[in-house]
């Protein structure tokens, strides 16, 4: 039964026996209600009670201290606002209204970007964009160094692009030159943090793609593509280099053990000629005429072996007939088809030629000359 329902006399939470809704009573009878029931005199809070409170405060305060350190961070510990001591993961305590602790995300890594239109050495605009990475390597330094470090490291990041970009050239930075002004921001912005102490490492700079201004953007894009096309033709050029040299290498070697043969047979062949002369020497001290003759012999013998001979009988005295040596020396010589059907494939010899080489006129009748010879004989 409820205390407020009807026939449920003097049970009144608040101790209004007369049943009347009086509402709560106020901080004073409270205390005093208390009081009594710890021994006071109800006059007031008693030292027991003032106690107890106390106790209560205490206890609360105490319980209140307790925090978590988390594994990625690290807490900073002050008390009354001087540094202490750096807290590491876990369950921990400090004393409320004394010590502060402000946890800081040491493992995680960070990022922010940095991009722009920025004049490049030869007077160009170009647009680009840069993204580092770091993480807090000291927690201390990064809550109380600046008044906020990651605001800091990137104004340095976007003065550190500006200064790199500003001396280097705008073909370098859209094709060959990207990683050395990576390196080179990354170096120029560890310097402007350096005098800071903002407790942050550099991880990582990435230098993202460049681009020309829209209004310039289908020029550089020809520009870039005859540049790709270039070191295309020099990519094939080396590799027409690289097929052509061992040919030609090969080559050279073939020629010089040619050119080392024939100077071999020509050593030798002259050390022959030399051997034979010292052998035909002494035969011919001992008979110059025969030995003369001979070599003569042997060197016509040589020079007519190769060549085609007429021989022609001048005994009697009669005219000359002409001889056509030049079908003699070359006779002409038809070759027939293989043999089919018992025609024979042996070649043919002009007939002609034969009669005329004989003296024989062509066609089968002797001469007038050779008549008139045949009867005075």
């Amino acid at each position: 039964m409820a205390w407020n329902e009807p026939g449920n006399k003097g049970q009144d939470p608040w101790g209004n026996k007369g049943g009347n809704d009086k509402g709560p009573p106020d901080l004073d009878e409270v205390f005093r209600n208390i009081s009594k029931r710890f021994g006071g005199k109800g006059n007031g809070v008693g030292f027991g009670g003032l106690g107890i409170i106390l106790a209560l405060g205490v206890a609360v305060w105490f319980l209140s201290g307790f925090y978590t350190i988390k594994t990625a961070e690290r807490g900073v510990h002050l008390r009354f606002g001087e540094y202490i001591g750096e807290v590491g993961p876990g369950l921990r305590w400090k004393a409320n209204f004394i010590d502060e602790v402000f946890p800081v995300d040491v493992e995680t890594f960070r990022a922010i970007q940095a991009s722009g239109s920025i004049l490049t050495s030869d007077e160009n605009v170009v647009q680009v964009e840069l993204a580092v990475q770091y993480k807090v390597t000291d927690a201390y330094q990064y809550m109380f160094s600046a008044v906020d470090a990651n605001s800091s490291l990137r104004e340095a990041t976007d003065s550190a692009l500006r200064y790199v970009v500003g001396h280097s050239r705008m073909d370098d930075i859209l094709t060959t030159g990207r990683d050395k002004i990576r390196t080179d921001t990354w170096a120029e912005l560890e310097r402007i943090i350096e005098p800071y102490k903002l407790g942050l490492t550099i991880v990582d700079v990435n230098f993202l793609p460049a681009r020309p201004p829209e209004e310039v953007k289908d020029a550089f894009d020809d520009a870039i593509a005859a540049q790709e096309d270039e070191q295309r033709f020099i990519r094939e050029a080396e590799a027409y280099q690289r097929e052509v040299e061992p040919r030609a290498r090969g080559q050279e070697q073939r020629i010089a053990e040619d050119a080392r043969a024939y100077k071999e047979q020509v050593v030798q062949q002259a050390q022959g000629a030399v051997a034979r002369f010292e052998k035909l020497l002494p035969e011919y001290k001992a008979a110059p005429e025969v030995t003369r003759q001979r070599l003569y012999i042997e060197t016509m013998e040589q020079v007519l072996s190769g060549n085609n001979k007429v021989l022609i009988d001048a005994k009697n005295n009669g005219n000359l007939m002409y001889l056509p040596l030049d079908k003699m020396i070359t006779p002409s010589v038809s070759v027939a088809e293989p043999e089919e059907n018992g025609i024979s494939s042996q070649p043919q010899v002009d007939s002609s030629t034969n009669n005329r080489a004989a003296g024989v006129p062509v066609s089968g009748r002797p001469s007038r000359e050779d008549r008139v010879r045949e009867g005075r004989e």
